[in-house]
């Protein structure tokens, strides 16, 4: 009787130290389940400017990401995967330059561009996304909820990557980009240099909204994190925000050739 009651007893204390463990894992794969893939799973490369603002350090495979109508945004978000062998396509997206995407390191040979899908851009986006681990896309119109849905499934299952620019419900992580300042042009002469802008990104990971200060391009052309002060810097107008990617910068001009 004693060894029955001191069995018992080490069962209950064994109980109490695995309980919260087995409890936190029997969580965890019910929530892997329902989103049809591994929370550790490893994630696709971005550049370190841009880590920080993903959740899990970069692009997490089955999710969406909502981004802003900014080329040089999603060709620095492109360039890391198809660098590390990840084919990649941009549907869509007619203004995306292959000499644009090359300087920003995207490399040509994994990029598929498909400049105009038509109406049916979700179901082409959808198609593409079953063979290629990257899909950036922008939207030609409403989607219905249902239709979404089925390609928040088809992600899942095919462990793809979604880049929307423009509103995406359940998105991963909404970026944003404001305040960008250029360098190089002086009272009505000389050429852009250099872009310094603020990226916003959030997600329903975390707290509150993260931000970096990055150069895109800086002065090779590339991305990078913005130095501390810069000199001969001139912002734009608030207005312009949305519209500098594809106005001012002869960098940004190669994005239509």
């Amino acid at each position: 009787m004693r060894a029955t009651v001191q069995l018992t007893a080490v069962h209950a204390q064994e109980q109490a130290r695995t309980g919260p463990q087995s409890e936190v894992a029997r969580l965890r794969a019910q929530l892997e389940r329902v989103q049809g893939r591994k929370l550790d799973a490893p994630v696709l490369p971005v550049h370190s400017a841009l880590a920080s603002l993903l959740p899990g350090g970069g692009l997490r495979p089955g999710s969406a990401y909502s981004l802003p109508r900014s080329t040089s945004l999603l060709l620095a978000l492109l360039s890391q995967p198809s660098q590390s062998g990840s084919w990649c396509a941009a549907v869509g997206i007619p203004r995306l330059g292959a000499e644009a995407a090359e300087g920003l390191g995207v490399d040509l040979s994994r990029l598929v561009l498909i400049p105009d899908p038509g109406a049916r851009w979700l179901t082409v986006t959808a198609t593409i996304a079953e063979v290629l681990p990257v899909v950036a896309v922008r939207p030609a119109g409403r989607a219905a909820d249902g239709e979404i849905a089925r390609l928040a499934a088809r992600l899942r299952d095919r462990g793809a990557v979604l880049l929307v620019q423009g509103p995406w419900p359940q998105a991963e992580a909404v970026l944003e980009i404001a305040d960008p300042a250029w360098t190089g042009l002086g009272r009505g002469h000389g050429y852009l240099a250099t872009r310094e802008l603020t990226v916003t990104s959030s997600s329903r990971r975390w707290p509150r909204s993260r931000r970096a200060r990055v150069m895109l391009p800086d002065a090779s052309g590339q991305v990078s994190v913005a130095p501390e002060t810069m000199r001969g810097v001139e912002p734009l107008r608030s207005g312009d925000e949305l519209r500098s990617d594809e106005r001012f910068v002869p960098f940004e001009a190669r994005a239509v050739g």
